[in-house]
Order: C-alpha cells, then structure tokens, then sequence
C-alpha cells in the first residue's frame, strides 16, 4: 500500500497556481533541489535575462514546469522528497 504525506493536498494546490513559477510548492513538500531551480529560472527571467530577446524561455520552462506539477497536485499523483503522494486535502 502506498504511503500518504502528512502535507496538505489544498496548500500545495494554491502555491502551485499562485506561486508556482517560483518553485514555492516544492520548498513545501520539500523537493529543495527543484525548488531552487524553479526560483533561479523565474529569477534570472526578472533581474537579468530579460534585456535579451531570448528571455521569455526561462520563464516559460519554469511556466511549463509549474502547470505539469498543478495537474499532478490536482490529480493526486504528486509525491513529496520522501516519495509519499499527497493526497490529503
């Protein structure tokens, strides 16, 4: 039987669809690795690439990135950094 994370389905649900493009749902499940790079992608689209032409695919990786995860989220197939899904809302 597959085990449950004690996180909550409805919090990662909303930091996925309002700050999902900064990783803010993965600090929260603790997926730290991925989360960082999330926040360096939207980053370094705000502070620095943005004066070149070809700014918009970082953040349109980490755009893409955070609607995959708001699907798994929503659907229940998202697990946390010890391989529990989360389905507790």
């Amino acid at each position: 039987m597959e085990q449950i994370s004690p996180k909550s389905r409805l919090a990662t649900v909303l930091l996925t669809f309002f700050l999902g493009i900064f990783g803010a749902h993965r600090f929260y499940i603790g997926r730290t690795i991925t989360a960082i790079v999330m926040l360096v992608l939207s980053v370094a689209y705000l502070f620095v690439v943005r004066m070149w032409g070809y700014a918009v695919i970082f953040l349109g990786i980490a755009g893409l990135w955070a609607l995959v995860d708001f699907i798994l989220v929503v659907s229940g197939l998202m697990k946390d950094n010890n391989g529990r899904l989360i389905k507790n809302w």
